[in-house]
């Protein structure tokens, strides 16, 4: 396996801060850039807005590290790029803050990468795409499982950010011909909230609709992002990261029906099989499932 070069925006957030060290242990050096610093050792940190399109361009331009002076050849330059800088979720920020932080963050460093020549390009892109989490009441889905294929059509601003980060990507990827993958990432479950949530979850189901009962554990996000880096060759993709289950200890076609009734399901279920698909990362990827939630709670 390759040993990269990457360039990580976000890194200090929920997904970011245990995705790195994943990289890490795979032998990768990364360079997280944020507006705060992670602390962990082996990282290297940069301070920078991604929302400042000549602050992209000079971090991805310059030394991860002191040490990458010593040769006296110049700046390496980056393998990758690993986008996940975003405002997290809407009801942080005004809707328009959060849309314009997105969808201009992700033009900024996409922008970036393609100019400066790096070849491989992955970005958070979310559920939230499938337009049930931030929805204005309930709202169903055209079918079930949630697959790449499905017609994304949030109502909200996050949501609608990702959208536009996903064809911004595409755009792009058609104009240079290097690798973009977008990730629509699940219902980020970091190891210490086993213990503190899923219980409730279990017994409380319908907190889950919203997220389709998605989730995905952040290391295993790590193996993800991981495998999209060593991936060439696939153009512009769209990938769900999500775990192989639900976050329920309901069987799966119980599940859509009381929660989603009437829903067509598009193929026959496995018994606990995600309504989040994550099949694709399976078949084109390799992803293999190393922490599900059966590992760390019971389900009753």
């Amino acid at each position: 396996m390759k040993k990269q070069r990457i360039f990580f925006t976000g890194g200090s957030g929920k997904a970011g801060k245990h995705v790195i060290p994943y990289l890490l242990d795979q032998g990768h050096r990364v360079m997280n850039v944020d507006l705060k610093p992670l602390d962990h050792p082996g990282v290297d940190n940069l301070i920078a807005d991604i929302t400042d399109s000549g602050q992209m361009f000079n971090a991805m331009s310059s030394y991860a590290g002191f040490d990458e002076l010593e040769p006296g050849t110049g700046v390496p330059k980056f393998d990758a790029v690993v986008h996940f800088a975003a405002v997290a979720r809407i009801l942080i920020n005004p809707d328009n803050e959060t849309f314009r932080v997105n969808a201009i963050g992700t033009y900024n460093v996409i922008e970036a990468a393609i100019k400066l020549g790096i070849k491989k390009i992955i970005i958070a892109s979310s559920e939230t795409t499938y337009g049930i989490c931030f929805s204005d009441g309930q709202t169903n889905p055209n079918y079930l499982p949630l697959d790449e294929e499905y017609d994304v059509d949030p109502m909200d601003s996050y949501g609608l950010s990702k959208v536009v980060n996903e064809q911004t990507a595409r755009a792009f990827q058609r104009r240079s011909g290097v690798d973009i993958y977008a990730l629509r990432i699940g219902n980020v479950i970091e190891p210490h909230e086993y213990q503190t949530l899923f219980p409730h979850y279990f017994k409380h189901p319908e907190v889950r609709r919203r997220n389709a009962f998605c989730y995905i554990d952040a290391r295993d996000l790590g193996q993800i992002v991981d495998l999209c880096i060593q991936k060439d060759g696939l153009g512009f993709e769209i990938f769900n990261a999500g775990n192989d289950h639900n976050g329920a200890i309901i069987p799966s076609k119980e599940l859509a029906k009381r929660f989603f009734p009437g829903v067509p399901l598009k193929w026959e279920m496995e018994e606990h099989e995600a309504l989040f698909s994550n099949r694709k990362i399976r078949e084109v990827l390799g992803f293999k499932e190393q922490h599900n939630w059966r590992k760390y709670v019971k389900g009753e």
